[in-house]
């Protein structure tokens, strides 16, 4: 492995697998898309802390994982010492042997460099490799993230430039897709309503996990005071029976490499 990247994002890895552990969960019928075989090789882009990847490795496969934070690499090593797991970056990473499969699960939307992502899944799999991936799609996470926008720009800043995520259409990711050799197969977009833990606190913890990027350069005190603006805002639509749901819209693709 080359071009091992240190990333500026910060995730807190048991947080993560405690509280978020939706973000693997939901990515298991992900798994059936995927049908790994017995002594097929499968790199796990975005392993995270490696609940995903085991599963791969049940069925027989060979498989390795790859992520950017070293955070997350460090938990899944721990979690399972007899899978092989590495820091590396979804844009620029290179394979000493292509790939029978590439899998990726709820990674790609951090990646705004989608040509630069796509090329190195290209250059990873063997002709005819399958990628097969699921990430948000067009419409994610829209009312959380406009709330945002709006608590941000009350206290006038701009949230534009403070977005980690990529969100595509259906057509967007087909067609870079096809600019660089694959064969979209199947796609599909559909919205997932998620339940977050922790009940009341549910969307704080959300924000703080996945959305901090919007909160950088605030004191602790506004990040405080924009968290709360955008609870009340979201309270009558996202918020049920002591529950916050998160407007989970989510793309799913499998492309065949030409």
């Amino acid at each position: 492995m080359n071009n091992l990247v240190i990333p500026d994002r910060d995730w807190d890895s048991n947080l993560y697998q405690d509280k978020h552990a939706f973000v693997w969960q939901y990515g298991e019928d992900l798994l059936q898309l995927l049908n790994p075989q017995p002594g097929e090789s499968i790199l796990d882009l975005g392993s995270g802390t490696g609940q995903l990847t085991e599963k791969i490795a049940q069925a027989g496969a060979q498989v390795w994982g790859i992520d950017s934070a070293p955070a997350m690499i460090e938990k899944a090593r721990e979690n399972y010492p007899h899978i092989r797991f590495d820091i590396a970056d979804a844009t620029n990473f290179q394979v000493e042997q292509p790939f029978d499969a590439v899998f990726s699960n709820a990674v790609l939307h951090w990646v705004k460099q989608a040509d630069s992502a796509i090329a190195s899944i290209h250059q990873a799999l063997k002709p005819r490799g399958r990628f097969v991936a699921e990430f948000g799609g067009k419409g994610n996470v829209l009312a959380i993230a406009t709330a945002l926008s709006n608590a941000l720009e009350a206290i006038n800043i701009s949230a534009q430039a403070l977005n980690p995520w990529y969100f595509p259409s259906i057509g967007e990711y087909a067609t870079l897709l096809e600019q660089q050799g694959f064969d979209v197969i199947y796609s599909t977009l559909f919205a997932r309503p998620t339940p977050l833990a922790e009940g009341e606190a549910g969307m704080a913890n959300w924000i703080q996990m996945f959305a901090s990027s919007f909160l950088t350069g605030l004191s602790d005190e506004q990040q405080i005071q924009v968290i709360r603006v955008v609870e009340e805002y979201l309270k009558p639509t996202l918020y049920q029976q002591g529950t916050w749901i998160a407007d989970y819209r989510r793309i799913r693709i499998v492309a065949i490499k030409l």
